[in-house]
């Protein structure tokens, strides 16, 4: 581990930021440039006094799970990841197109969006991160295991359909198989695209089926009418904007203007998780 120059990394790509870039209000009496220790400590989930360590050269070497939470906060490249994780004595993380690293521009644009539900997603519609308002609407993600997939708990979890009209689920559940054709097409055996494939080949007798039609996209319908449990069906239209390799998508849903759907997300903005009365 190269303490100092990790410190000086940190240091450097902190002071580089500011509040805006991470969807931050910049606030009154801002003396020093960047983002603050503790901004970057909440931004992440660690200790203020764990981070301060850091960039004084006498901290802990970080776990593998607390760089990559660096790596988002901090808006780093692929490139500069890489590099913080060596400065680190921790071996690079293999690249694979479903690898979970958010893309920066993709955050930058997320970070920006406050009154939609939006949320970046993996290849295998594994939730990467999402806004306040995507998950008043769909939830807090798992955060380990196979149904981290979308496709994964759509066919294992009948309760995660709930979010989606009745009326929508043979095309969602086509669209969710053939997204897993072509996400386990770009990862191969082994991966964790192959793991999620051979246990819904083994355990749902409806993934089979759709399966064997041999259907492959990655896309996401124009139009999708959610159902939230209080406020009932809420009608969206779906935008996705990718990064270059087709990897992660931005999925942002938007009512139109002057609708009813428009006041339940507006109401939904405001409770969030609360109990509606």
């Amino acid at each position: 581990m190269n303490r100092s120059a990790l410190a000086d990394f940190l240091r450097r790509r902190r002071e580089a930021l500011r509040p805006s870039d991470v969807g931050l209000v910049p606030g009154p009496r801002r003396r020093a440039p960047g983002l603050r220790r503790e901004e970057v400590a909440a931004l992440t989930g660690m200790s203020v006094d764990y981070y301060a360590r850091l960039e004084q050269q006498r901290g802990p070497q970080p776990s593998e799970q607390m760089l990559a939470a660096l790596a988002r906060a901090l808006r780093l490249t692929a490139e500069e990841r890489d590099y913080m994780f060596r400065l680190a004595g921790h071996g690079v993380p293999r690249r694979v197109p479903l690898e979970s690293h958010v893309a920066p521009p993709l955050l930058r644009v997320l970070d920006r969006l406050e009154d939609s539900p939006a949320l970046i997603l993996s290849g295998l519609g594994e939730v990467l991160v999402q806004n306040r308002l995507a998950e008043a609407v769909f939830g807090e993600p798992p955060a380990s295991g196979l149904a981290r997939a979308s496709a994964y708990r759509w066919f294992m979890e009948p309760e995660s359909r709930n979010v989606y009209a009745p009326e929508h689920h043979e095309q969602q559940g086509r669209s969710q198989v053939s997204s897993l054709r072509a996400a386990h097409a770009a990862a191969g055996p082994g991966s964790f695209a192959d793991e999620v494939l051979q246990a819904l080949l083994r355990e749902s007798e409806e993934f089979v089926r759709i399966w064997e039609r041999h259907e492959v996209a990655r896309r996401f319908e124009d139009h999708k009418t959610l159902v939230h449990p209080e406020l009932g069906r809420i009608d969206v239209d779906c935008q996705a904007l990718f990064t270059e390799d087709q990897s992660q998508a931005l999925l942002v849903l938007t009512p139109a203007p002057g609708t009813e759907a428009e006041e339940k997300l507006r109401l939904l903005a405001v409770l969030g998780h609360e109990t509606f009365a």
